[in-house]
């Protein structure tokens, strides 16, 4: 079974929702939607309070290279652009709307019928991406159409779609793939073609063999789709990883898949990337998994994006007694929130509600040099000593010791004996060293 060769863990899975079909959730009295949801530069704003705006309408513009279009979800009024706190947990500037009424624009077709002939070129169809506003729904929301963009001098023959879904609880692009798979599959041929490649793989862990086989017999009708079973082991859907397993291609450290001849996407992207190109529907709306082993209803939800989570909770079951933290994501990678009435935004992948006996963390011991933490690393690093670097604000030692490679992937927090909190300080790390090379770059 193919799957990546160093490192990794396994926890446990406690795919809860995996079952649910996706649920459309009815459309909220108001929304609040962050203008930048993307990784790169904000959005530009290009509508003002009072306005009136349809589903689909522009909200805020990509001025920037890396930047992305942002949609209205709903229709109704603004009523006021404020700051609020997104579930990254900073503080962005955001459209408040009052919803009326579910008007959409008219330039979207909102039929079921699917639609396969791609009748765009490479080029329209980039810049239609773009238009649309569509990034990474695997939660690092790279724009889309960047990836897209080819650099002069490199050349890409495969283009790789990530259905791994590593994170335990997590269901969202399961379900896409069971539900979707037509339409996700059309999405891929047009990123193929966008791309200007012929090849497209689709990985899929083996504990999703139903979404293994349904794709397997639909892509007999498309060129060039090749549907791959990986062996269950985190972190898998994790690029790199990802490319190793499927290719037997290393990145360079430092560098992105296209050095090595591939584009990395998300399932869910390629069916966003679907709607927006045959639809033309803007990405306003995605997937969320409601989830945790107290929820009464773990769920799949349809969800317009500015749609606060604790909505979402109430559609599940409502807050179980026993809540000891709610996190953004998956219990490896994703963050914990502070409040619930943050909004839903396009990395939004799942939420994920821990009981207060799982939330707690152990109490911190002193590293006993085990060397698990360097074991498990997918990256070939060594996190006890990165952590400790960090911990002491040697930024110097941390860059030279490859920090900037680290994926964040949780694994060494994951399998440290001592409960020492190492992704925390490899986080920490990270951070300040980036900001140390883009000063010496600007200087």
């Amino acid at each position: 079974m193919k799957t990546f060769k160093i490192g990794g863990v396994h926890p446990e899975e406690n795919k809860l929702a995996s079952n649910k079909a996706i649920e459309v959730l009815p459309i909220p009295q108001k929304v609040c939607i962050p203008i930048t949801q993307h990784l790169g530069a904000p959005s530009t704003l290009v509508v003002e309070k009072g306005a009136n705006v349809k589903v689909g309408q522009l909200l805020a513009k990509a001025d920037a290279f890396i930047c992305a279009n942002v949609h209205s979800s709903v229709s109704g009024k603004i009523s006021k652009i404020d700051t609020t706190t997104d579930t990254s947990g900073y503080r962005k500037t955001s459209v408040f709307i009052d919803v009326e009424g579910d008007e959409w624009e008219e330039s979207i077709d909102k039929s079921d019928a699917i639609i396969k002939e791609i009748k765009l070129s490479k080029e329209e169809i980039i810049a239609k991406i773009k238009d649309m506003g569509i990034v990474g729904l695997g939660g690092a929301t790279f724009p889309t159409h960047v990836k897209l963009m080819v650099p002069q001098g490199k050349k890409a023959d495969v283009l790789i779609i990530n259905g791994v879904e590593c994170e335990p609880y997590l269901t969202s692009d399961h379900r896409v793939m069971l539900e979707k798979g037509e339409e996700m599959l059309v999405g891929v041929s047009i990123l193929m073609k966008g791309l200007g490649v012929e090849k497209a793989m689709i990985g899929i862990e083996n504990n999703k063999a139903d979404a293994i086989s349904h794709l397997q017999n639909l892509s007999g009708n498309f060129n060039g789709i090749e549907v791959h079973a990986l062996k269950v082991k985190y972190p898998q859907g994790a690029e790199k990883q990802l490319i190793k397993a499927l290719i037997n291609r290393e990145v360079p450290a430092g560098k992105l898949p296209i050095e090595v001849g591939c584009v990395v996407s998300n399932a869910g992207t390629a069916f966003a990337v679907y709607e927006a190109i045959q639809k033309n529907k803007p990405l306003f709306e995605r997937v969320v998994t409601v989830t945790g082993k107290s929820v009464k209803k773990p769920s799949n939800f349809m969800v317009r994006l500015g749609v606060a989570v604790n909505e979402l909770i109430e559609r599940a079951g409502g807050l179980p007694e026993d809540t000891g933290k709610v996190i953004s994501g998956g219990p490896m990678m994703g963050k914990s929130l502070n409040s619930l009435d943050v909004p839903v935004v396009k990395g939004t992948s799942g939420i994920l509600i821990m009981t207060q006996k799982e939330s707690k963390r152990v109490e911190i011991q002193n590293c006993i040099r085990c060397g698990k933490c360097i074991t498990v690393c997918p990256m070939g690093l060594e996190p006890y000593l990165l952590a400790q670097v960090a911990e002491n604000a040697n930024f110097e030692t941390a860059e030279n010791e490859r920090v900037m490679d680290c994926i964040e992937c949780g694994s060494c927090h994951y399998t440290c004996p001592s409960g020492r909190p190492l992704l925390d300080y490899l986080r920490v790390g990270k951070n300040k060293v980036g900001q140390i090379i883009r000063n010496r770059a600007n200087n």
